[in-house]
C-alpha cells in the first residue's frame, strides 16, 4: 500500500480498506513475539460514584480554568497528555495541538482564550472513588528479579496509591494533593479518594489507520475519513536502528497478556546471563508490557502498555511503543487485524 501525501494540518491519506464493524477475534500471537494471551483474573474494581454536587456545581458546562482541567477535558475528547499532573509540560502541548488541529482552533500548543472556550467541561473534572476490600487484596510486592516475578501469582499493583492513580490516569503526586488527609501507608475499605474523572469517550468507529511520529514521541488514530480519534504519548526505542520508519500493519491483539522473558533481547541485564533460559511472567498492570499488547508485522514489535505511565514519551524502550496502560487499552478497542499504522521519522 503506498502512503498517501500529507497536508500541512493534519495527515491526509487515503482512507486504507475499511474497518470492520465489529471486533476482530484475538489471533494466536505469532511464534517471534513475546506476549501471549491468558486471562488476567483479578477482583472486581473500586466503586466509582459520583458525589454528590456542591453548590458551584450548577456552573457545569463551562469552560475549563486551568491546566488540570483542561488535561480532564482533552481526555474526555480521546486526546491524552500523558498520566495527569496540572502541569504545563511537553505531552500537554502536544495534546494542546493535536485538540486544536482537531478542532479547526489556530495551532499554539496554548491553553490559550479560544482554547479554553472550547474546552467546556460538562461535568466536575474530579470524582469520588470509594476503595474496597477488593482493592486491598490484590496488592502484592514486585519482586525485584526476573525470576521472581516470574513465581508471582500476577503482576499486580503493589500500592493503593498506584492503583487509583492508575484509576484516574493521574500522577501519584496529583493524586496526594487532592487528597492531603490521607494516610498513604495505612488506607483502609471504605476510604474515600477524590481522583480525576477523565475516562475516554466510547468509540464512536474502529479506527482507520495509526501514525506514529518518531520526533514527537506520539501515537495518533484516525479513522477512514482522517478524523483524529485519539492521540497517546508514546515511548520509543532508545537505539535509532531499532526504530522501524514505513508501513506496519497490526496481526495480533492480547489484552492483559503474559509475558514470556527472553534473556537474549537484555544483554545488559546480569540476570539475563545468569538465567540463560526464558520465563513466562504472569499477567497484571506491572506486567513488563502492561495491559495490552498490539503485535505489529516486524517481527518482535508492537503496540502495549507499560508499568511506568510517568516514562511514557522517553526514548528508552527496546523497539517496540509503549504507552500508559489505559490508552493501551483504549487503543485496543480502536484497532483491528491488519489496520495500517504509519512511523514516521
Amino acid at each position: 500500500m503506498t502512503k498517501p501525501p500529507e497536508s500541512s494540518r493534519q495527515p491526509v491519506r487515503v482512507a486504507p480498506t475499511a474497518a470492520p464493524a465489529i471486533a476482530q477475534k484475538p489471533l494466536v500471537i505469532p511464534p517471534q513475539s513475546n506476549v501471549i494471551t491468558r486471562p488476567f483474573t483479578s477482583p472486581p474494581p473500586a466503586k466509582i460514584i459520583v458525589p454528590a454536587r456542591p453548590p458551584q456545581a450548577a456552573e457545569f458546562p463551562r469552560p475549563v480554568r486551568d491546566v488540570f482541567e483542561a488535561q480532564v477535558a482533552l481526555a474526555r475528547n480521546g486526546i491524552s497528555s500523558g498520566s495527569l499532573d496540572g502541569v504545563m509540560g511537553l505531552q500537554t502541548r502536544a495534546a494542546l495541538l493535536a485538540f486544536q488541529r482537531k478542532t479547526g482552533l489556530i495551532e499554539t500548543g496554548q491553553l490559550d482564550a479560544a482554547t479554553k472556550a472550547r474546552l467546556s467541561l460538562k461535568t466536575p473534572p474530579l470524582v469520588t472513588c470509594i476503595v474496597t476490600s477488593n482493592d486491598l487484596a490484590r496488592l502484592q510486592p514486585l519482586s525485584k528479579t526476573w525470576l521472581g516475578k516470574s513465581q508471582q501469582t500476577a503482576l499486580d499493583y503493589e500500592t493503593i496509591l498506584e492503583l487509583v492513580a492508575e484509576r484516574g490516569r493521574a500522577s501519584p503526586n496529583l493524586v496526594r494533593r487532592f487528597n492531603p488527609a490521607i494516610d498513604w501507608t495505612n488506607v483502609v475499605a471504605g476510604t474515600e479518594v477524590q481522583i480525576p474523572d477523565a475516562q475516554y469517550p466510547p468509540p464512536a468507529a474502529k479506527a482507520g489507520f495509526a501514525v506514529i511520529t518518531l520526533a514527537a514521541k506520539a501515537l495518533d488514530v484516525f479513522d477512514a475519513q482522517t478524523n483524529l480519534l485519539a492521540h497517546f504519548p508514546c515511548s520509543i526505542a532508545a537505539r535509532v536502528e531499532k526504530r522501524p520508519v514505513g508501513e506496519l500493519h497490526v496481526v495480533a491483539i492480547a489484552p492483559n497478556p503474559d509475558y514470556t522473558f527472553n534473556p537474549e533481547v537484555f544483554p545488559e541485564s546480569p540476570e539475563a546471563l545468569e538465567i540463560k533460559t526464558k520465563l513466562i511472567l504472569p499477567p497484571g498492570p506491572n506486567n513488563p508490557v502492561g495491559t495490552a499488547w498490539i503485535s505489529l508485522d516486524k517481527p518482535g514489535y508492537g503496540m502495549h502498555g507499560t508499568p511506568n505511565p510517568e516514562q511514557v514519551g522517553r526514548t528508552e524502550s527496546h523497539g517496540c511503543f509503549r504507552l500508559a496502560n489505559w490508552n493501551a487499552e483504549y487503543l485496543l478497542k480502536l484497532v483491528w487485524i491488519g489496520m495500517p499504522a504509519f512511523v514516521e521519522p
